[in-house]
């Protein structure tokens, strides 16, 4: 029986980079980083030799976003930016103000793919991309 979503992994191409992004811009806090390395994380991501350094971050007690850097393997670029590509995903951050958030995050090497729109009322999202190419929605929704 599933208890609850415990996180979200993004890989990211440099961790600091990407941890000042989620934590300086989007607003996250640092949980906790650490290395994985030897047989155990091998076998769990499927490379020999694998070498992660992780950053744990998250804004509630329940769900965190895991933001790995793989050591080695060296990583490889997405074949694609397109959303509707089987396996595609996105991770939604709820916010309170979507217009100033979405500015301050491109104004931090994030690519946009729509300004905030009104999606039906009372809801306003965008879709872009974190400055690894990591799908990520802003939604606010007025109380």
């Amino acid at each position: 029986m599933i208890k609850h979503v415990h996180h979200t992994g993004f890989v990211v191409r440099d961790l600091e980079k990407a941890v000042e992004f989620y934590r300086d811009v989007i607003g996250l806090e640092v949980r906790s980083r650490y290395e994985r390395i030897g047989p155990g994380v091998d076998q769990v991501v499927g490379y020999e030799g694998a070498h992660l350094r992780i950053a744990l971050m998250g804004a509630d007690a329940v769900h965190a976003l895991e933001l790995i850097q793989y050591l080695n393997p060296p990583p490889a670029q997405r074949p694609t930016d397109e959303r509707s590509v089987l396996g595609g995903s996105h991770l939604a951050f709820q916010v309170d103000d979507v217009r100033a958030l979405y500015q301050a995050a491109l104004d931090n090497g994030a690519a946009s793919l729509n300004p905030p729109t009104e999606v039906s009322p009372g809801r306003t999202a965008c879709y872009m991309q974190d400055p690894d190419g990591n799908w990520i929605e802003l939604i606010e929704i007025a109380e």
